[in-house]
């Protein structure tokens, strides 16, 4: 018999996060768990992530992205700069990042600020992508309204021509951006939902760290 949805359960009992454990940086933890999440062969996408934004609704959405690139305190993902994320960040930079990662029973919120990175460093994570990657993002003119299937895929077959035999360059519309942290929480999922919880936040320039109650 099929469970009902307040039936459905689970205790997380696969690892702990202890203040003994926690390094300086919240970037180093992000790292050591990264690390250990692209290792797991149950996880497929270690780099997916959700971003929110709020938009002029006032609303917040939340969709997933790829994370590709990243160094202390700086999480970058591409995207159409005339999509509603895009849009909504222009209007409000702050943003959140999630991971969450069940198979380690882990997940990280990153409160960021959003910003578009350099010309060239989009050009350059453009032209390291697949060739039908590339005429997509010419095909997709993302979040406007489509009449069809067929309209998109007529699209695909026109920018297909238009670059047979040379190079896809990028198009302005589309790039990259960059979220500088301003906060991260962690949390590991553990038994009778004591779950682990902490805060890192700076103060006077320096990070500080907050065990929360689960």
């Amino acid at each position: 018999m099929e469970k009902q949805l307040n039936e459905l359960r689970k205790s997380y009992e696969k690892s702990a996060l202890l203040e003994s454990s926690l390094p300086g940086k919240p970037y180093e933890l992000f790292e050591r768990w990264f690390e250990e999440t692209r290792s797991n062969d149950q996880i497929e996408e270690a780099n997916a992530m959700g971003i929110v934004t709020i938009g002029d609704d006032g609303f917040p959405k939340s969709r997933i992205v790829l994370l590709k690139e990243k160094q202390e305190d700086s999480f970058v993902f591409y995207t159409n700069y005339t999509s509603e994320k895009a849009q909504a960040i222009d209007a409000n930079s702050h943003v959140a990042i999630h991971f969450f990662w069940p198979a380690l029973e882990r997940q990280i919120i990153i409160k960021a600020m959003a910003a578009k990175v350099p010309d060239e460093q989009s050009i350059n994570y453009f032209n390291s992508r697949p060739r039908g990657s590339q005429l997509g993002a010419w095909t997709s003119h993302q979040s406007s309204v489509i009449s069809s299937r067929e309209e998109l895929e007529t699209l695909e077959q026109f920018y297909t021509k238009k670059f047979e035999g040379t190079d896809v360059p990028r198009p302005d519309f589309w790039g990259g951006y960059e979220c500088k942290a301003v906060s991260y929480e962690f949390w590991q999922g553990r038994p009778n939902r004591l779950h682990d919880r902490f805060l890192f936040e700076k103060v006077d320039n320096q990070w500080q760290a907050k065990r929360l109650a689960p």
